[in-house]
This record gives C-alpha cells, structure tokens and sequence, in this order.
C-alpha cells in the first residue's frame, strides 16, 4: 500500500511577513532573499532580505556578499541557508525556465511570492533535475 506524502514547509508568521513586505518593498523589481533554519529542517527560522542585484522584474540574483554574510550568521548559531525566496511581479508563483535553469541545489526550498493580484501570495518549491514539486506552506 502506498501514501502520497505531501512535502511541506513551516514558516514562522514572521518571515512570512518580512518576505511579502519586501516583495512589496521591492516592486517593480523582483524580490529576494534567503530562508535560514535547522542543518536538514523543513522549518524556515528567519528569513533574510536581499539585494537583487539583477535590478529587474523578471530574474533576480542575490548579492553574493550578502549570502555569504547570511550564511556565515546562520553557521554561527548552528543553523544554514535552507533555499531562498523571490517574488514575481506580475505572473504566478510558479517557477520559471529561468528558475529552473538557475536552482542551486536540489536541497533547497524555493518559495515565490505572486504579486499579480497586489496581494502577496505565497508557494513553495522544491526543483531536483528540472522536476518542480509543490509543498505546502504552513504558517506558524
């Protein structure tokens, strides 16, 4: 017998609300930023605000002086750099070719956040070998 296990991401209020603030912030250019927690969690902790060094609306690139700087705190308390969050200014949270194309690691959460209605919608990602799968975002 087999079950079909939905993947889900926890996600403190919180940095919910820093990542649709900087969303928001941010427009008309994409958003970004890192989502920091526990060594293998499915727990984000913080979420850190980063500069798209891209400057556009439709791709972003962090700074890479700031993830290090992100990843070398989280190292400090024990936690690492769990995937990132960027924003779509006027299509789906859904990833991109180019968002596919440029995922860094397979381990990664990769959150987009829709601003296509004005309101800042929220999904989350994993992308391993080109293959996308949903998880269920669950605000705590």
């Amino acid at each position: 017998m087999s079950e079909s296990v939905t993947q889900q991401l926890t996600v403190p209020q919180e940095a919910a609300g820093a990542m649709a603030a900087h969303a928001i912030a941010c427009y008309p250019e994409e958003m970004c930023g890192l989502l920091i927690g526990a060594p293998g969690s499915t727990t984000v902790t913080r979420f850190v605000p980063c500069t798209n060094i891209a400057h556009s609306a439709l791709v972003y690139t962090i700074d890479p002086k700031e993830h290090l700087r992100a990843e070398l705190a989280a190292e400090a308390e024990g936690l690492e750099v769990l995937g990132c969050a960027h924003s779509h200014t006027h299509t789906e949270a859904y990833p991109s070719k180019t968002d596919v194309d440029q995922a860094p690691d397979p381990g990664w959460h990769y959150i987009i956040v829709s601003l296509k209605t004005g309101e800042p919608k929220p999904r989350s990602f994993r992308i391993e070998a080109g293959t996308i799968t949903e998880e269920v975002i669950v605000i705590a």
